[in-house]
């Protein structure tokens, strides 16, 4: 397996077993329970982590 696939596995992961991990109230941030920001942090994050990816696949298709 490659660098690039554990990259993209990372966000699946953590969306996987947030809510056995984080459900909770408290704390709250911005307004949110503690497990709604999660999600929704990873939802951003999955974004950057598919980028990442994107461009290293991208250069070891160029070489």
């Amino acid at each position: 397996m490659r660098l690039t696939h554990l990259i993209a596995v990372i966000p699946c992961l953590a969306l996987l077993f947030a809510p056995f991990l984080a459900n909770r109230v408290e704390p709250r941030i911005l307004g949110l329970p503690f497990l709604l920001f999660w999600i929704m942090l990873w939802i951003v994050l999955t974004t950057i982590f598919m980028y990442i990816v994107f461009l290293l696949e991208k250069n070891r298709t160029d070489e």
